[in-house]
């Protein structure tokens, strides 16, 4: 009796470790059933460098950080109805919140918002919202600001060639931005601008590098997601002045410094406050004050005098998001803009479409 007694106790006891087991397994396959999806679309693919590859950078930041977060992407998503297609399939896919990262996805985000009230979209750059629709943006021009102090230190002659994406306000406010900076250095400093209607076409940015080269241009300057722009003012033996992230590991001869945007923490805190059900439909512009600007490394030519330079600078945007356009500001033609003692307000600076003195080029309509 008790020999039956002590197997019915042991064979009690694999039962209930089987049975645990067993739970622990569903368990898990439930826990990873109900992981937090977000969903993100890119214009260009993530790469190595570039406005695509930060994003991709603060993607993952968000995975490692929120371990119950699960992450998809889609790359290379042209801005229109392709745009709308991929948002509406990551939305049926079951993601909680969407990020589009490009500016041309506005009118696309504000549809598929619409129609699917209870998925929180989030597009950075734009201004529309809803009731579940937001924006954010880095102060980027704090950063092209800082670059163009640099700058100035380091271009050959006065003319420093800018080669522009599209002629939308947040690429017109970094090429204004720039071009303050460099003439708080050196008041004489011109800024040549040509238009190559691309985000990520390396080809035609290098080309369009070339062509301000020819012409005269002392250094590059650029705000695609390629550093083909660098690469191209290298082989002609000039420096740049990058954009959105570290390129210096593509054009280490020619790369100062440049802007760059750091997403990750402000991922982290948007997906929070969604699973937290505390998020609201904003408009989010942060800048160097809370980490999600900077400047990127500096290349190994770039001295301790010119460093401090633009240290003294940061500390001054650190306190003011709107030093960089106060006034007096004249725009190409010389019309005062922005009289002195004032300076633009973030509404001003979301819709600029105006070249400020110094700036040679248009601004096509």
């Amino acid at each position: 009796m008790r020999k039956m007694t002590r197997y019915r106790l042991v064979l009690f006891c694999v039962l209930a470790v089987l049975i645990g087991l067993s739970a622990g397994l569903q368990g898990q396959e439930v826990a990873a059933a109900e992981k937090f999806k977000v969903g993100f679309i890119y214009v260009g693919p993530p790469g190595d460098a570039g406005w695509t590859y930060a994003h991709d950078q603060g993607r993952k930041y968000l995975e490692k950080h929120l371990p119950n977060v699960q992450t998809m992407y889609v790359e290379s998503v042209p801005e229109g109805a392709d745009a709308e297609r991929v948002l509406t399939d990551l939305a049926e896919k079951g993601c909680k919140v969407i990020f589009g990262t490009s500016f041309g996805y506005m009118d696309s985000m504000v549809k598929v918002a619409a129609r699917y009230p209870n998925v929180v979209f989030m597009h950075c750059s734009g201004y529309k919202t809803a009731k579940n629709l937001g924006t954010y943006m880095d102060r980027d021009y704090e950063g092209r600001y800082l670059g163009g102090i640099a700058a100035a230190k380091y271009v050959k002659g006065d003319l420093v060639g800018y080669v522009a994406a599209f002629p939308i306000p947040e690429v017109i406010r970094c090429i204004n931005a720039f071009t303050l900076g460099a003439q708080s250095v050196n008041p004489k400093i011109r800024v040549k601008v040509v238009w190559t209607n691309t985000w990520y076409d390396p080809a035609a940015e290098k080309a369009a590098a070339i062509s301000l080269i020819n012409a005269g241009a002392g250094l590059i300057t650029m705000n695609q997601d390629t550093p083909a722009a660098m690469q191209a003012a290298e082989e002609k033996g000039l420096y740049g002045v990058a954009n959105d992230s570290d390129m210096r590991a593509m054009a280490p001869k020619a790369v100062l410094t440049g802007q760059i945007a750091v997403w990750g923490p402000y991922y982290v805190k948007v997906v929070k406050a969604v699973m937290n059900k505390t998020w609201k439909s904003s408009q989010y512009w942060g800048g160097l004050k809370d980490g999600i600007v900077d400047i990127s490394p500096y290349g190994s030519m770039v001295t301790a005098d010119v460093k401090k330079l633009v240290e003294q600078k940061r500390k001054v945007l650190l306190k003011d998001d709107w030093a960089v356009f106060a006034g007096p500001l004249k725009d190409q033609n010389g019309t005062i803009r922005v009289k002195a003692g004032q300076k633009m307000t973030d509404a001003e600076m979301l819709s600029f479409d105006w070249f400020v003195q110094g700036i040679e080029g248009t601004i096509p309509k």
